[in-house]
């Protein structure tokens, strides 16, 4: 049986974790969950899974889950401590970082250096810090396995197949909710707007990159550190339908790709049980029905946040912290309905244009970008003279 601790359990990938759990208590245990501010589920969780050990945001959210389940309650932790025990202290075969958010990167990389396998929900734990976070997975020796449907894609498609012998990665995006927008439109989206995906059921952080295609960005450089392979290597296609989850492309022109409907189970299946895969209760894939296929190239004009993903990549060391950290910030304020969607790639690039990129090659230099690029952008938001709103 393998013991699960899966950090970020109240949000998406966290829920359809569990239910694969549930499915097969017969092969997983949870021994740790963390959470944020959602406490009734947490709760839920807690009393059916039973970890040992779980972690909130803080000691008042601790104090009032440990009222709430009484004697029975496991050890409840909180803070950033709290999420770094969990991650690596737990006892657990397999770590699921599912944290939306650069929030996730400490616990990971401590999980990581504990030794311990991870199953990786956290893009931004490898946009922010690749180059410490693949040094100590090699150090370890641990297995760093992909959740996001485009990289678990990857990892398929190149499985049995020569590393030295691959053109490209191909990377598919849905294009999200506005890909058909007109630029005058794009102006006027709201947050209500850009909430609507039409093909997945994510979290509200990560259903705004897709709209933006920033999340493609992000998902352009963690394909870099995942698979070794440089910028001009990894390209992107916008496929509406969401059939085919990402493809490799060889030196012989052949094309291997992996297809299934856009349901989120089956990616975390496969970083649960590899290498073996689970049974699910999904319904097939009906290639004949759906009938056709469509790809495009990505309009960077449109959707800038995508080439400014790029350019952060090949500019390296720490612009990537950057980007990602500006990003979050001009997403929350968004969400907030303090700044318009079409200012969010603008914030971001006049971060990156104020940045001076160091070595990202300690947690601390990635942290110190981090914290700095955040105050940049919330300058930025709350400058009138700046022309964000």
């Amino acid at each position: 049986m393998k013991t699960l601790a899966i950090l970020g359990s109240t949000g998406s990938i966290g829920v359809s974790t569990l239910d694969i759990v549930a499915a097969h208590p017969e092969r997983f245990r949870v021994a740790a969950l963390t959470a944020g501010r959602n406490l009734d589920l947490l709760e839920e969780q807690i009393r059916a899974f039973r970890p040992e050990m779980v972690a909130v945001c803080d000691d008042a959210d601790a104090a009032r889950l440990g009222a709430r389940l009484g004697a029975g309650a496991p050890r409840i932790l909180s803070g950033r401590d709290g999420l770094i025990a969990c991650a690596a202290q737990s006892g657990a075969h397999l770590v699921v970082s599912a944290i939306v958010g650069a929030a996730g990167l400490e616990p990971t990389l401590a999980a990581i250096e504990a030794g311990i396998d991870v199953a990786l929900a956290n893009k931004e734990t490898l946009v922010a810090a690749g180059e410490v976070v693949m040094g100590a997975v090699a150090r370890r020796g641990i297995h760093l396995i992909p959740v996001d449907s485009e990289h678990s894609a990857i990892f398929q498609s190149l499985a049995g197949h020569r590393r030295d012998d691959v053109r490209r990665l191909i990377l598919t995006a849905s294009g999200g909710p506005f890909r058909d927008r007109s630029a005058a439109e794009l102006a006027r989206v709201t947050p209500a707007d850009a909430l609507a995906h039409p093909n997945w059921a994510m979290g509200r952080k990560i259903t705004i990159d897709s709209a933006t295609m920033m999340n493609k960005g992000l998902e352009v450089i963690e394909a870099h550190w995942l698979f070794d392979l440089p910028a001009e290597k990894i390209a992107v296609h916008v496929h509406p339908e969401s059939i085919v989850h990402s493809m490799v492309e060889y030196v012989d022109g052949a094309v291997i790709a992996q297809l299934g409907i856009p349901d989120m189970k089956t990616p975390i299946a496969l970083a649960l049980s590899w290498p073996e895969r689970l049974p699910l209760d999904l319904p097939p894939l009906d290639l004949c029905r759906l009938g056709r296929l469509h790809f495009s190239e990505p309009d960077t004009e449109r959707f800038p946040c995508l080439a400014l993903a790029y350019q952060a990549l090949r500019t390296g060391g720490t612009a990537p912290a950057a980007l990602n950290a500006a990003n979050e910030v001009a997403v929350e304020a968004f969400l907030d309905g303090r700044l318009d969607f079409m200012a969010i790639p603008r914030i971001i690039a006049e971060v990156l244009d104020r940045h001076q990129p160091a070595p990202a090659d300690s947690l601390a230099a990635v942290l110190a970008a981090d914290a700095a690029a955040r105050d940049a952008a919330r300058s930025l938001i709350n400058s009138a003279a700046g022309g964000f709103r």
